[in-house]
């Protein structure tokens, strides 16, 4: 049996490739895809060829094990039916909608377990959001602002606007967005997340600062999440942090780099700086929290706040270098970008 998948063949170059799939094992699933989502910072960074090559794609999700070199495919969003199980498989999961992680391909053979029902009263599109929504949920945990926080969000893409909504519900003394894109910034005010800012912008920067350090009753913010990709936000960052804050990193940079000013605010406030990655959860949780227990969250919150809505451009399969293209540039009215399949 033949499958279509989007394959990367080098920086800045991805095609689709036909290839063969193996024969049905008898605790798997065939799944014809309805469509996957690009996700906005990892993918991008992929495509551009920003990746470390010293360590695996993902160790959690098993079609992103191995070392990121070229020929190799990437993606772990993608919903669609179940249309043949194996011999060992309930034959009530054909025809079922599920969401596994796996790279962009239009048919898939995976094992029934890695298969996540898709819950009836949410359609593909908005499943799509799944693994962004529990980036968020994990980025929250681990920051664990209280209420009445005062906190700062660098970046308003997906994973930035989703997060938003969560502290939004954490009932923060103040919430402010930062993004240079108007368009992104006006998607906050529009859903009245968080003030917002273009932290690109000297006098408004300054004049946040300013604000932020000059009310004897607000010396800085308690916590910044950094979720832009850019690691001079990192300076900007430290800048904001009141005394004792963190800083929560929950981009990704890759094998970029840039220099961090750690001589000034950063010792004196003793200032945290936590990474927080989804692959795993914070060993704090552990105890009470397993990944199926935030999922089900996820998928709560995806009910709450129904993000289809994020999503801006829809390419083919085999436009998948154009779609790609367009992820990586971060242009004005783009945030999430998905593959349909016909």
């Amino acid at each position: 049996m033949k499958s279509l998948a989007v394959v990367h063949i080098g920086p800045g170059k991805a095609e689709p490739r036909e290839i063969s799939l193996e024969t049905l094992g008898s605790k798997e699933v065939l799944i014809q895809t309805l469509c996957s989502a690009i996700s906005p910072g990892t993918e991008s960074m992929i495509y551009r060829g920003h990746m470390p090559r010293e360590i695996d794609g993902d160790v959690s999700i098993r079609n992103l094990d191995g070392r990121l070199e070229y020929p190799f495919s990437y993606g772990y969003t993608l919903s669609g039916k179940i249309t043949e199980c194996g011999k060992e498989v309930d034959s009530s999961w054909v025809g079922r909608s599920v969401f596994v992680f796996h790279p962009h391909q239009d048919q898939v053979i995976v094992p029934v377990v890695e298969c996540l029902p898709i819950p009836a009263d949410l359609n593909h599109y908005d499943a799509l959001f799944l693994p962004n929504m529990e980036s968020a949920l994990n980025f929250v945990m681990d920051a664990n602002p209280v209420i009445g926080s005062r906190v700062m969000v660098f970046g308003l893409g997906i994973v930035g606007l989703l997060t938003c909504e969560l502290l939004s519900r954490q009932g923060p003394d103040r919430l402010i967005g930062l993004d240079p894109l108007a368009d992104r910034r006006q998607r906050a005010l529009n859903s009245s997340l968080c003030d917002v800012a273009d932290p690109s912008d000297t006098g408004q920067w300054q004049s946040l600062i300013n604000e932020l350090f000059n009310n004897s009753n607000a010396q800085g913010v308690d916590i910044v999440f950094e979720l832009s990709g850019n690691m001079q936000a990192l300076n900007q960052a430290i800048e904001a942090t009141g005394f004792d804050g963190t800083i929560l990193l929950g981009s990704w940079y890759g094998t970029r780099s840039h220099a961090l000013d750690l001589g000034g605010h950063f010792h004196r406030r003793r200032i945290n700086i936590v990474s927080s990655q989804v692959s795993t959860l914070s060993p704090s949780l552990s105890g009470r929290w397993n990944k199926q227990r935030r999922i089900a969250l996820a998928w709560d919150m995806i009910r709450a706040i129904r993000p289809a809505s994020l999503i801006t451009h829809r390419f083919q399969l085999q436009d998948c270098d154009r779609a790609f293209e367009v992820v990586s540039q971060r242009l004005e009215n783009c945030l999430q970008v998905i593959f349909e399949y016909s």
